[in-house]
């Protein structure tokens, strides 16, 4: 499971250096927002080459610009030789885009002999006011669809308020938005991962923020400064606590021959499973 997903901009290799030597469990390259647009034809070079320098454990996701810019399919032919882990889609606004840019990484993956259906795609779901609309479509979106996140700057822009937060609590359109894409996750059967925070200095923000996300169902949390990886992760990280009762619900439901059951005075039923499973993933854990 991915806790921690570090935006790294696709134009600087010191950023890449730094970020590719911490503790994020991905990297995403972004040829979006943070390159400029005269910048953008060299910074897909560049990004080539951080996807070609020697891994370890993180993965390396591409971040590419938006289908109405007409730059997405030159993104996907500069970064697809050296096998990105998987691409995050901007602007996402339904199920049909994910699913263009699925049929477009088929001919990619045929054309660079990589394994058919590997690059999988993270769709950030919730940057434009129509969008909103298509998030409980994401079951049609296919196999390679990864997970869902939300954003708060694009959308801001799109439906024209002048502010998100009030006292660190989302408004009103930004809390439907967040909790529209955790909704539209869990129905696609797929994480969800919770947007960035953007003060950098406000650290206990950035840890109320994560516990809050994981308390509502959030798999993970993007970040945009490689200060916020250790607390994003330590957060997302399942408790020794949390993991031994996963270990005991997996256990207790071992037999497969009820539905429901009864552990520690509380009634579980199958949903308590796949809770119990899911922080046994996140924990690198298992059953026995």
């Amino acid at each position: 499971m991915i806790r921690s997903w570090l935006f790294v901009p696709g134009d600087s290799e010191r950023k890449f250096a730094r970020a590719s030597q911490g503790e994020a469990d991905a990297l995403i390259l972004d040829l979006e927002d943070s390159v400029a647009p005269a910048a953008k034809e060299a910074a897909r070079g560049t990004t080539r080459a951080m996807l070609e320098a020697p891994r370890g454990r993180q993965r390396r996701w591409v971040r590419v610009n938006a289908l109405d810019t007409g730059l997405t399919l030159g993104d996907l032919a500069a970064v697809m030789p050296a096998r990105p882990d998987g691409i995050v889609l901007p602007k996402c606004a339904d199920a049909a885009m994910v699913r263009q840019v699925a049929h477009w990484l088929d001919a990619f993956e045929a054309a660079h002999g990589i394994a058919a259906g590997t690059t999988r795609i993270l769709a950030i779901a919730t940057e434009t006011a129509s969008s909103l609309f298509g998030l409980g479509g994401y079951g049609a979106a296919g196999p390679r669809l990864a997970g869902l996140t939300w954003g708060a700057e694009d959308l801001s822009a799109s439906i024209g308020s002048t502010a998100s937060r009030d006292g660190g609590a989302w408004l009103g359109p930004y809390a439907l938005a967040r909790n529209l894409c955790l909704a539209g996750a869990a129905a696609a059967g797929v994480p969800a991962y919770d947007t960035v925070h953007v003060d950098i200095e406000d650290i206990a923000g950035l840890e109320a923020d994560s516990r809050a996300a994981k308390r509502d169902g959030f798999a993970g949390k993007m970040v945009i400064h490689p200060s916020h990886v250790a607390p994003v992760n330590a957060v997302f990280a399942p408790s020794a606590e949390e993991l031994d009762w996963a270990r005991r619900v997996v256990a207790a439901f071992a037999s497969g021959e009820a539905g429901a059951m009864r552990m520690d005075g509380k009634m579980l039923d199958r949903p308590h499973l796949r809770l119990a499973e899911r922080l046994l993933a996140a924990g690198g854990g298992s059953a026995s």
